[in-house]
């Protein structure tokens, strides 16, 4: 059985910074709907004017007049029109100046080109690639670090440190979720991955974040997302504030949390790497993505449970990467990416590195690359 691996802040500081995040949200919510008003207010005043003209028009005589004043009012304030007089009114008032809500304060997770990067080429058969000094902050190596892939399943890395993230507390492992017919024909009819639970199956949350690295499972990954946010949908958005709290947005931007192929669907191999950092200082998600292989609680379709696997894991640790340990992984694979993968290692005296590799000819070359960079870099 794997090892427990407690959360390293107490429940009342995850709950403290989930009232940050929702706070933050909140103001930012505010703010837009203000500018919103803003743009809206000098059309309001334009309306009323219009109308407060026909008005006198009318008790001067006015007559064909008042339907040009009403076709005027109409598009002048055509963007009024969508609001109530009273908030009309109400925009037209000082606004109250509110305190402004503090945001949290994020880890930078950042990593930089230095005189001694080095390019990489042909000596690796993938085209994307790069490699991090994550103490030094430091990129190593790189292949077309900047350029935007699909990161396939290596999606899931990002979508378990939102889990992790909006976890009330280490109890919320133990509750269950029942796997709808939803989730599963979503699976079958786009062709994913799984770990093979069944429909109606009551599945712990735990084994949901293990099933959603080890077999790459999308009936775990989407399970998750109904638990933490109600829907995918309403997960995903939660996984695009996480990337641009990560300073990420420029350049990746998710549409789903398993990682299927779509055209707004994409990151860098160097966004990869910082989500992967950033999953790695959660314990949580640390432990589960270091797991080779993980056995799942007794269900009540599984009365046995079942035994997950971590392909890229258990392949690795027969190569030799030189001084470099690997710690952790996540492959992926679309027809669009080719064979990508995201792996955590470290040396003898415990530094760690990422290496972000993408496209690469078959899942074997992929591994090969990982492991010929580990030992060209880590010394």
């Amino acid at each position: 059985m794997d090892r427990e691996h407690p959360f390293s802040t107490s429940d009342e500081e995850r709950s403290r910074r989930r009232a940050q995040r929702i706070a933050a949200r909140r103001e930012r919510e505010r703010q837009r709907r203000r500018r919103l008003l803003k743009r809206l207010v000098p059309a309001s005043c334009l309306a009323l004017a219009l109308v407060f003209g026909v008005f006198l028009l009318g008790k001067l005589g006015g007559g064909p007049r008042d339907a040009q004043a009403s076709d005027l009012t109409a598009g002048a304030g055509g963007q009024a029109a969508a609001l109530t007089g009273a908030e009309i009114v109400a925009a037209m008032l000082p606004q109250p100046e509110l305190d402004p809500v503090p945001e949290p304060a994020p880890t930078v997770y950042s990593a930089e080109v230095t005189a001694d990067t080095e390019t990489l080429g042909a000596e690796i058969n993938s085209e994307y690639a790069v490699v991090v000094d994550v103490e030094a902050q430091t990129i190593l190596a790189a292949k077309e670090a900047d350029a935007v892939i699909n990161p396939a399943s290596m999606t899931k890395v990002l979508t378990v440190l939102v889990a992790s993230e909006h976890l009330r507390s280490q109890e919320s492992l133990r509750d269950t979720v029942t796997i709808g017919f939803d989730i599963t024909d979503y699976c079958y009819v786009n062709d994913c991955s799984v770990v093979g639970f069944l429909v109606d199956e009551e599945v712990t949350v735990k084994d949901l974040f293990y099933g959603t690295i080890l077999p790459s499972g999308a009936d775990a990954a989407l399970g998750l997302a109904n638990y933490i946010a109600g829907s995918q949908e309403a997960f995903v958005a939660l996984m695009n504030e996480k990337l641009e709290e990560l300073g990420l947005a420029d350049t990746a931007h998710f549409t789903n949390c398993v990682g299927l192929y779509d055209e707004d669907h994409y990151c860098t191999v160097y966004d990869m790497a910082m989500i992967l950092k950033a999953a790695m200082d959660d314990p949580l998600c640390r432990e589960v993505i270091s797991t080779k292989i993980h056995y799942t609680e007794p269900s009540n379709l599984h009365p046995e449970g079942m035994v997950l696997s971590n392909w890229f894991m258990r392949r690795i640790e027969d190569k030799d990467s030189g001084a470099a340990t690997v710690l952790g992984g996540k492959t992926g694979y679309v027809n669009e990416s080719g064979n990508c993968a995201a792996s955590c290692a470290q040396d003898g005296a415990g530094n760690l590195y990422i290496c972000v590799t993408g496209k690469a000819g078959s899942s074997s070359l992929c591994m090969a690359d990982h492991v010929a960079l580990y030992t060209g870099y880590v010394k």
